[in-house]
């Protein structure tokens, strides 16, 4: 029997329909039927060329919901969970780190090893339905399973998708502290989280700057205090309403999660003399920008740190944090469009065009 499967085929090129082999089992693997796979900012990158590495053509969806149909000898999720047919799952993305590299063994930073797989995005399609965008998913052996906890439901899951867990990372990496002002750059997905982990962890409180207008709402909803239009508001205004509420020192962390370089030179600008900035929403290359190094980072003792990609505690620890506050963390609200598998082209241009805050392929 086939997979029926949305195939990006090259950049710049429209979806296309492909039929692929229904897998056999290997040993410690899962065959999930997809509930539902994100269509995120960073698919619209790709189909822009903007990310190196990627092995044209690809079925996309790096962060998905499933229900298990056929297991090889697993019982059980990552941590220990009694697993059955029929359970709703999701699964970490990234797979066939080596643990034996220096920077799996000495520097820790998984994220940065050679051999690092990542599911809808680094699969070819020709290895079979590794991505979300497909009627069926398989879970090669050593794939981390992790069943959605009680009472979170897959809207729940595939609403935050992967910017739940970046934005959860970035507010972790961060290392802000009980009263901090916050600053959150783009209301996306991974901004509407971090504004939302932000709030959780007790920010003073949380500015968002993002767009359009329907975003910004949803941040208010997910614990933003104030927030600003990057499209509305001038720079200047922009300028003014953050020194006015910092007593014109700046904020003490900024969460870039816009993808946009023009975020990054106006961050700096608002960020107080010491504080501290999290760069997490260039996943993918959209070019450079000017900054000056020693007025920007050295003069103001500036705390700067990247953040790409997550681990699995991100995964655990968020869901874990939306099953215990889920009137605080409400992701299921961010979905804004469903789309059949035929509809991916479809999908890709309303995410492009801002046209909805999540979209989600349910095939």
């Amino acid at each position: 029997m086939s997979i029926r499967a949305a195939v990006m085929t090259e950049p710049d090129a429209p979806i296309e329909m492909w039929d692929l082999d229904d897998p056999i089992l290997e040993p410690g693997s899962v065959l999930l039927e997809t509930v539902a796979s994100e269509v995120c900012g960073t698919d619209v990158h790709i189909h822009r060329g903007r990310l190196a590495g990627v092995p044209y053509p690809i079925v996309p969806g790096h962060v998905s919901v499933g229900r298990v149909i056929e297991t090889a000898g697993v019982d059980r999720d990552a941590l220990g969970a009694p697993l059955a047919l029929g359970d709703a799952v999701t699964f970490y993305d990234v797979h066939e780190v080596c643990n034996a590299c220096w920077h799996c063994l000495v520097a820790r930073q998984p994220n940065r090893c050679p051999h690092r797989k990542v599911y809808g995005i680094t699969y070819s399609a020709h290895d079979g339905p590794l991505g979300g965008w497909a009627e069926r998913i398989y879970l090669k052996p050593g794939v981390k399973v992790f069943k959605i906890p009680e009472p979170l439901t897959t809207d729940d899951v595939i609403g935050g998708g992967c910017g739940l867990f970046t934005g959860f990372g970035a507010i972790e990496r961060s290392d802000m502290a009980m009263g901090d002002i916050v600053l959150v750059q783009g209301s996306g997905p991974v901004g509407l989280s971090a504004t939302a982990f932000a709030a959780l962890r007790g920010a003073g409180t949380v500015i968002v700057i993002g767009a359009p207008a329907a975003r910004l709402e949803l941040a208010k909803v997910f614990g933003a205090d104030v927030v600003l239009s990057v499209s509305d508001d001038s720079l200047e205004r922009r300028e003014h309403e953050v020194f006015g509420l910092t007593e014109g020192r700046g904020v003490d962390v900024i969460i870039e999660a816009s993808g946009n370089p023009a975020a990054i030179p106006e961050g700096f600008k608002l960020l107080r003399d010491g504080g501290t900035y999290v760069i997490a929403g260039h996943y993918t290359d959209a070019g450079p920008v000017e900054i000056n190094p020693h007025v920007d980072i050295n003069r103001k003792h500036a705390d700067v740190r990247g953040h790409w990609g997550t681990d699995f505690r991100h995964l655990a620890r968020a869901l874990k944090m939306c099953a215990k506050y889920p009137e605080r963390l409400p992701f299921a609200k961010v979905i804004g469009g469903r789309y059949k598998i035929d509809d991916a082209n479809q999908a890709l241009e309303d995410v492009a065009a801002l046209r909805v805050t999540k979209a989600i392929i349910t095939p």
